[in-house]
């Protein structure tokens, strides 16, 4: 047990200390750069620190007269904490009532009235009542009257604005409510100990609410600046941000970046390019980041911009701007120029090596005629009609690029095996056979899946097969075929234009259906591990399980 003198010093170094850590810190707060934002942080932490600092006249000043006034004074001085928070709760969320004229003057002449009626409470004594007790030490001790308790309701009520508005910011902000509320619980405690001092002889009756608020007032102050600040600038942002310390760490980020980048959980006090390494690649290569997310992917722009408190850099904000339709836009307008050039190199090939065999064929022709050889110049002839179909049919091919070249924008579930069938019917296969073995639906544009097939058939078709088989894979189908399979010698240049004229015959099936491919954003290969024939592989579809009967198209 403590004996009263003790007990007496530890009563007035808890408010001694509290007034002397809120005074002490005052200069840290009137580093916050928002003026009215820190005249109320100064303003809360002042008050606060006087409130207990004047409790402690109320304990240890050497007369009652002096005992009471500073109870006295500190009740004023307590009451005026309501204002420098209401103060600072609205300078920080950025709305106006603490420069509304007729709030302020409503605001002063009630902080007036009660005042008078603290200073007067001698002459009523309808405020509080004092008596002497002597144990655990001779101290005053104070009854509070009715006015006292409508005042104190009054007062944690307008407390009670201040928080809904620091929680509708923080919600709003997509930002951690918890080191607000843990904060706000501060003010919870000095009711337990009023209560405690007033039913049970374990701690003295006296008023508590000064080490409270003492505490909530410094708690307010560093989660500002761990916290609060990052809230402020980035509240209106409505994009994915991560607050980073002056040493590169994670510091905070709000709900949207959690949702992006689900690395960050538990990761606070981690450094930044070690959770996102991705992230700070970009952010130092000025690049576009890609991210996969559940639905698509989608193109960031990563940026940062310093904070600052004072003259004093506290640390960064990176901020992920999502610029998915510009970046896909530009990629789109990318593709499209590259497989222009694609297309004007092929036209030009084909076109000049085709003219050279109907130039050379015809020569030949004329050549026979006058030799008087009928059958050999039929030949050339045929020969040079031949080409100048097969250069037809070239050019025809690639003219799809025109309708189908750019990427898909809106996809639907197919019908697998209906599509499969319908693509076939389109191609002249001769005597080979198809077969289906998997139902199944992929998300495609109808119509360029259907064109994506046939060119692939009348690829196939050149390579005499007698069956080919399509099936569904997890992410895609394969298309095999029991004909000659292609060139060891790197068979996917078959896939690009100018690979695949070179291979007489097939036209520009293959390029094409790699065109078709890419504009869903799919990639198409052969199996190379397949030697029994053709395997071709298109990869990165979406599959899904068959239709209802009722549903399906």
């Amino acid at each position: 047990m403590f004996d009263g003198n003790i007990t007496f010093e530890i009563y007035v170094l808890a408010f001694l200390g509290a007034a002397a850590v809120c005074l002490g810190v005052l200069r840290r707060a009137m580093r916050v750069e928002d003026r009215d934002t820190r005249r109320g942080l100064v303003g809360l932490l002042a008050c606060s620190g006087g409130w207990a600092a004047f409790q402690v006249v109320f304990l240890a000043a050497p007369t009652r007269g002096l005992q009471y006034a500073g109870y006295v004074v500190s009740l004023v001085v307590g009451l005026a904490t309501v204002g420098g928070w209401l103060y600072f709760c609205s300078a920080y969320t950025g709305r106006e009532f603490h420069r509304n004229p007729a709030v302020r003057r409503v605001a002063l002449v009630g902080y007036l009235g009660v005042t008078a009626l603290k200073v007067t409470n001698p002459l009523h004594e309808f405020y509080f009542t004092v008596d002497v007790v002597r144990e655990p030490f001779v101290h005053l001790t104070v009854e509070h009257g009715a006015v006292h308790w409508v005042v104190a309701g009054t007062s944690y009520a307008l407390v009670a604005v201040g928080f809904f508005m620091l929680f509708e910011l923080f919600v709003l902000a997509e930002y951690d409510t918890r080191p607000l509320l843990a904060a706000v619980s501060t003010t919870a405690l000095p009711v337990a100990f009023d209560v405690v001092g007033y039913s049970t002889p374990t701690l003295i009756d006296v008023n508590y609410e000064s080490l409270g608020v003492a505490v909530f007032a410094v708690a307010v102050l560093f989660v500002f600046e761990d916290r609060f600040l990052s809230v402020q600038v980035t509240g209106a942002v409505d994009e994915a941000v991560v607050f980073l310390d002056d040493e590169g760490r994670v510091r905070d980020f709000n709900q949207h970046a959690r949702r992006v980048f689900p690395a960050l959980t538990g990761a606070t006090g981690d450094r930044f390019e070690r959770v996102l390494p991705d992230a700070a690649r970009a952010l130092s290569g000025r690049e576009v980041l890609d991210v996969d997310l559940t639905d698509r992917t989608r193109h960031y722009a990563v940026d940062d911009t310093a904070f600052s408190l004072g003259q004093a850099d506290i640390g960064r904000a990176v901020v992920f701007t999502d610029v998915t339709e510009t970046e896909r836009q530009r990629r789109e307008l990318d593709r499209q120029n590259e497989q222009l050039e694609e297309l004007a190199a092929a036209i030009r090939h084909e076109i000049r090596n085709r003219l050279q065999v109907v130039s050379g064929r015809v020569s030949a022709a004329g050549q026979a005629l006058d030799d008087g050889d009928v059958e050999r110049a039929r030949e050339s002839f045929e020969a040079a009609d031949d080409a100048a179909d097969r250069m037809e049919r070239v050019v025809g091919d690639l003219s799809s690029l025109a309708e189908h070249g750019r990427s898909v924008e809106e996809t639907r579930s197919v019908e697998f095996a209906p599509a499969v069938e319908q693509a076939w019917e389109r191609v002249e296969t001769g005597d080979s056979s198809l077969v289906v073995t998997d139902a199944g639906t992929v998300e495609a544009e109808p119509g360029r899946l259907e064109a994506l097939l046939a060119n692939v058939f009348r690829f196939l078709a050149d390579d005499s097969a007698s069956t080919v088989e399509l099936s569904l894979r997890a992410d895609g189908f394969v298309v095999t075929e029991d004909g000659r399979p292609p060139s060891p010698d790197d068979p996917d240049v078959l896939f690009e234009y100018d690979g695949e004229l070179a291979r007489f015959g097939s036209g520009v099936t293959l390029a094409n259906a790699a065109m078709l491919a890419r504009a869903h954003g799919w990639e198409i290969s052969f199996d190379a591990d397949y030697e029994d024939g053709t395997r071709v592989v298109v990869s990165g579809v979406r599959v899904g399980q068959p239709k209802p009967a009722e549903a399906a198209d």
